[in-house]
């Protein structure tokens, strides 16, 4: 029986070997074992063809921004997988490059024995090239899987640019995809048949990380060659960390949500937008968590799409809330990523944004600062240097001041193209959930991306939104922020 819904499923024409050793499960974004298309997909391959599976969890060291704070998240994510995988008797080859060019040809190499490849959608980045060019030159089929959010990719046929638009598709089509959701534990669901072999000559050439650079990465992580600049942070990466930062989150924070989600000295976010981007969390699992303590059914679902952000669940108010972050505004940024040529460049704006922002290009900027001083939090302002203090501490900024924070670069930059590209660097290079497609549409917002025109008029922003740390401070407690994150 084939689950995975066909929205979510990209086949090329190449075809099935039945003869293969081994269904190959080529994991590069979804990088867990529940609530998984992409792994129940490769799991009815198996079942079909009565053949184990293999599951190929690769780390690059050439990826953009590569570093340890986000190698060792993936490691520590690999070492669950490890003892899941174990777990259930699927053989599980993790392989981390020691330096560039060392995996190449891998790939080709797992798949010549393989009667299928599966791998993850992820349409954000380096991974749609990475696709196409192993699709190139792998000689079975290569399917890829959609495993994002709640509304495959696919499902969205064009770009929306407002999230009040978004809402409304989303509230006349999400109620057919929650009637199938990826399964808890696809790994229940494995046939009975002998464990799959790694190529010995693979091994040989390229060895699995090992259980000691499990225990500890340190060691591995010191001898490559990636930007020891960004070091680790204190958060855990992995299935069990993200769970149990879910769990802490609902019973904890979310009854609070509604009233105190924009107070950086009250922490009631959920903080799990680490795990999600990794793959270490899907959001699929963080939405049946919450129907479960909602009590919900379908049945409490509005019958009119009116695009609005509260009722149409019909759940408490800190839930939707919650909800329309999770589901709405994430997964508008998947289809910035799938829909909008260059989203990753000043040129992708909105024709009005852009256009606004260039006629006031020339307008003085007092003061002016240049990346280093952004990157070195050196500016006059304690509450914008608090904001990227904690960013290049922990890898994360409370999301209400990260608004403001992207807001005054573009005050401060020299341009509106050079506060574009600053963002982009800084938000890529140290936060955990950067290189995402809610990374983007974050930043994009900034410069009005699914924003309306604002008046009166300002210098610098034109009809852009403003904010300032003056007003924020009188809407959020900032002081004991500050003071936490003074240098």
């Amino acid at each position: 029986m084939c689950r995975v819904p066909e929205l979510r499923k990209t086949t090329d024409e190449k075809r099935v070997q039945p003869a293969g050793e081994y269904v190959l499960y080529w994991m590069t974004s979804a990088r867990r074992t529940r609530y998984n298309f992409s792994l129940e997909r490769a799991i009815e391959h198996s079942r079909a063809l009565s053949k184990p599976l293999l599951v190929f969890e690769p780390l690059r060291i050439d990826y953009p921004w590569a570093a340890p704070r986000f190698h060792r998240f993936v490691i520590e994510g690999m070492q669950d997988q490890a003892r899941a995988f174990a777990d259930a008797g699927v053989t599980y080859f993790p392989f981390v490059e020691r330096h560039e060019g060392e995996g190449s040809g891998l790939l080709e190499a797992l798949a010549s024995r393989a009667c299928v490849v599966v791998t993850d959608l992820f349409p954000c980045s380096f991974y749609p090239r990475m696709i196409d060019a192993a699709r190139l030159r792998i000689q079975v089929t290569l399917e890829t899987v959609d495993s994002n959010g709640l509304m495959p990719v696919a499902g969205v046929d064009r770009h929306y640019s407002t999230a009040h638009s978004f809402r409304r598709l989303l509230q006349r089509e999400l109620p057919t995809q929650l009637l199938t959701l990826p399964l808890a534990e696809p790994l229940s669901r494995l046939p009975r048949v002998p464990a799959a072999v790694v190529p010995p000559e693979c091994l040989r050439r390229h060895p699995a990380v090992t259980a000691d650079e499990f225990r500890d990465p340190g060691p591995l992580l010191t001898e490559l060659h990636i930007d020891h600049e960004v070091s680790t942070v204190g958060l855990r990466g992995g299935e069990r960390s993200g769970r149990i930062r879910l769990e802490t989150f609902l019973h904890e924070r979310l009854s609070r949500y509604a009233e105190a989600r924009n107070h950086p000295e009250d922490p009631v976010t959920s903080g799990l937008s680490p795990w999600l981007h990794f793959g270490h969390l899907a959001s699929a699992e963080v939405f049946a968590r919450i129907i479960q303590i909602e009590d919900w059914d379908s049945s409490r679902l509005a019958q009119r799409a009116s695009g609005s952000r509260a009722g149409w669940w019909g759940m408490s108010e800190a839930a939707e809330g919650y909800l329309d972050q999770l589901i709405t505004w994430r997964e508008l940024g998947f289809n910035l990523c799938d829909r909008v040529p260059h989203y990753d460049q000043f040129e992708s704006l909105p024709d009005w944004a852009r256009r606004t922002l260039e006629e006031h290009e020339g307008d003085t900027r007092t003061p002016s600062y240049r990346l280093q001083v952004f990157e070195n939090a050196e500016t006059h302002d304690p509450l914008w240097n608090a904001a990227q203090v904690q960013l290049r501490r922990e890898g994360y900024i409370h999301n209400y001041l990260r608004m403001l924070w992207g807001k005054k670069v573009l005050h401060w930059a020299s341009s509106p193209r050079e506060a574009f590209e600053i963002l982009v660097e800084l938000n890529n290079k140290y936060a955990l959930d950067g290189r995402d497609p809610n990374s983007y549409s974050a930043i994009g917002w900034i410069f009005g991306r699914f924003d309306r025109a604002w008046g009166p008029e300002r210098p610098i922003f034109g009809k852009v939104r403003y904010m300032s740390s003056e007003n924020t401070a009188r809407k959020v407690r900032v002081r004991g922020y500050i003071r936490s994150y003074a240098e």
